[in-house]
């Protein structure tokens, strides 16, 4: 442990390792993470330059690195192959709790479809499981308008014996958001940054930063351990949160730097 490998790019914020994540993953310091978010392979649907991952090494490994009360976002979807679902999605998430993790939430990502299936209904969401080692340190709700509340307002109940009851309460103009995320994909909608596009899958800029606003805060260490594109490194430098990504494509590392350096914001 500790025999981290020579950082491909490293600065003030981020660090990027180039190999493979279950490798890097046993260097890294115990408790030393306080979020990851990430988006692993989704079975075959992509070959990603022919590279495989050890999912059950990473599992571990992410659950040795994350500090008590950090968080691992998890987002990923399920390969369809002759008309049914893998459900590998769901043993990954069994499995994340058979090594520690607590499932805290199952998160819904409603996107674009652009796919549509002529035996079953077309899928338009994928999950976004919320692991927690013991309950997370942190949370920054992000909060939704509620047009209809209003200060005062009479509302009904049933009580014990079956009969309505009707009482005044003082209802808030906003609460936190729901757990079904809504954010447009495809061409020039996941990102503004053409860049970005030479990675065959990446997942929403918003989708990251709203993720790591709401699990961690200013100076925090955020991981990607499938870095991909880059995009959760960008957001964490944005966010002002500390990052490590892993990336075993040397081809995606070079578009990482390159996206990292920019100096035009990520979110617009």
């Amino acid at each position: 442990m500790n025999n981290l490998p020579e950082p491909y790019y490293q600065d003030e914020n981020s660090v990027l390792y180039c190999g493979d994540s279950a490798l890097v993953l046993k260097e890294l310091p115990d408790k030393s993470i306080d979020l990851t978010v990430t988006s692993p392979p989704y079975d075959n649907l992509r070959t990603y330059k022919g590279f495989v991952f050890d999912f059950e090494t990473i599992a571990k490994e992410l659950y040795r690195v994350t500090k008590d009360g950090g968080v691992v976002v998890w987002v990923v979807g399920d390969q369809i192959i002759n008309g049914c679902k893998t459900g590998n999605c769901f043993r990954q998430a069994l499995k994340f709790i058979e090594f520690g993790f607590n499932l805290w939430d199952d998160m819904a990502y409603v996107k674009d479809p652009r796919y549509p299936r002529h035996n079953a209904y077309s899928s338009c969401w994928e999950h976004m499981f919320i692991f927690s080692k013991g309950a997370p340190e942190t949370l920054n709700p992000i909060k939704r308008n509620n047009f209809h509340r209003s200060k005062n307002k009479l509302m009904t109940n049933r009580g014990k014996n079956g009969q309505m009851v009707a009482k005044r309460i003082n209802l808030n103009t906003e609460s936190t958001l729901y757990n079904v995320w809504y954010y447009s994909s495809g061409y020039m909608k996941t990102t503004k940054d053409k860049e970005a596009y030479e990675h065959p899958a990446i997942f929403p800029e918003q989708l990251v930063k709203d993720h790591i606003y709401s699990w961690s805060n200013e100076g925090d260490t955020v991981l990607d351990c499938f870095c991909g594109s880059g995009t959760t490194l960008k957001a964490a430098k944005i966010l002002k949160r500390k990052s490590i990504g892993i990336e075993i494509s040397k081809e995606y590392c070079e578009l990482i730097v390159r996206r990292i350096n920019k100096p035009i914001p990520l979110f617009e």
